[in-house]
């Protein structure tokens, strides 16, 4: 009986290490309970050809008021290719190829429920944050610069290492949903679509309705609650 026991236990511990996998997560949101180490989602995608520019759309309910990761995009040339992330209440970060730029929205005040948008153009290097649909003013960054190699797509940690090197002060506690990618920046009308989740055909790295995914440690796939 104990042996049978402690089998059951390896087989339960081997399963659990391969994570949760599906496709497609409309309606859905991932809950991040508890600051780790270990807790993540993958995200199988990847763009058809080097990223010159994109605009990347995410949506997130967190108490947090230090720094967490929302996204990190790491290929074997570079493990900060893109990362949005926020470091407190008002104040975001945004790299692409290693280089970081800052946004502060003067007018934040609390915490709670966000959308953000970000964008980058490597013909002019600029870059852009819009968060609730209020745009910060641009910053520049890395202009010329393009973002090629197989990627390792990544919510809820910053990637130290393709797929690890997690660090729990950078984690992301809280709600997470409707994560999107374009492989172009999206006009000021599309923004405005963007943040009413609404479709907008063609050009995706990924779309949040339709992307493969692997949970790893504990993370939940929760109903979207308002």
């Amino acid at each position: 009986m104990e042996k049978a026991f402690l089998s059951l236990l390896v087989l339960v511990r081997v399963l659990g290490s391969f994570g949760q996998q599906g496709s497609g997560l409309a309606g859905k949101q991932l809950v991040f309970p508890q600051a780790s180490n270990s807790a993540h989602v993958v995200l199988k995608a990847a763009p058809k050809w080097p990223l010159t520019s994109f605009t990347l759309c995410l949506a997130h309910f967190t108490d947090l008021n230090h720094p967490h990761t929302f996204f990190s995009y790491a290929t074997r040339g570079s493990f900060n290719e893109i990362i949005l992330l926020k470091e407190k209440n008002n104040v975001y970060g945004f790299a692409v190829g290693n280089e970081a730029v800052t946004f502060t929205d003067p007018e934040k005040k609390s915490l709670g429920r966000e959308t953000l948008c970000a964008t980058w153009d490597s013909a002019t290097g600029l870059a852009e944050l819009w968060v609730n649909s209020k745009r910060m003013p641009r910053k520049g960054l890395r202009k010329g610069y393009s973002i090629s190699g197989e990627p390792s797509i990544v919510l809820g940690q910053e990637q130290d290492m393709m797929g690890g090197g997690f660090d729990i002060n950078d984690c992301f506690v809280g709600e997470l949903q409707d994560v999107r990618m374009w492989d172009r920046v999206l006009s000021s009308e599309e923004l405005e679509l963007a943040f009413l989740n609404q479709d907008i055909p063609g050009d995706y790295v990924f779309d949040w309705k339709t992307v493969d995914y692997e949970i790893k440690g504990y993370v939940i796939v929760n109903p979207v609650a308002y």
